[in-house]
Parts: C-alpha cells; structure tokens; sequence
C-alpha cells in the first residue's frame, strides 16, 4: 500500500488529475488507478514492470529510488 498512498500524495501535491499521470506514463486510466487504490494480484498493476515505475518516475520528475521512496523521507499518508 506504500506505493499506492505515495503516488496519490505525489499526483495531489502537484495538482495532476489521475488522467493526466495516466496519460503522460502511457498508462491505461484504469491500470493507473489500480495503482493508486493498491489493489494487487499476480500479475496485475501492483506488480509493476521496472518500464512503468520509470514512467510514473518520469511523470514525477523523480528517480525510481525516489518514487519508491526507499529511504523512508516521504510524509506518510494519515492511513498508512
């Protein structure tokens, strides 16, 4: 759920819509929010390919560490 709260808090702060990270990532509306809700499968959004976490990265003018948000520095979502 981390990367699912981390890429809402990201689109939210930058004032995206998910339909414009969507299609700057070149993603399916529908995989994007998969992401964003953090519902996960095998094989379904949540397990995304290294090519779309740099999408969503390059959405976010981000490094993947940085999306990952590895290091633990990004605010935390009141949920999580």
């Amino acid at each position: 759920m981390r990367l699912a709260y981390r890429l809402r808090n990201l689109r939210m702060e930058r004032g995206l819509s998910q339909e414009s990270v969507a299609r700057q990532a070149g993603l399916a509306l529908y995989t994007y929010q998969k992401f964003e809700k953090g519902e996960s499968r095998p094989g379904t959004p949540m397990n995304p390919t290294y090519h779309t976490l740099l999408a969503l990265a390059w959405v976010y003018d981000l490094d993947v560490t940085e999306l990952l948000d590895l290091d633990g520095s990004a605010p935390r979502d009141s949920e999580g």
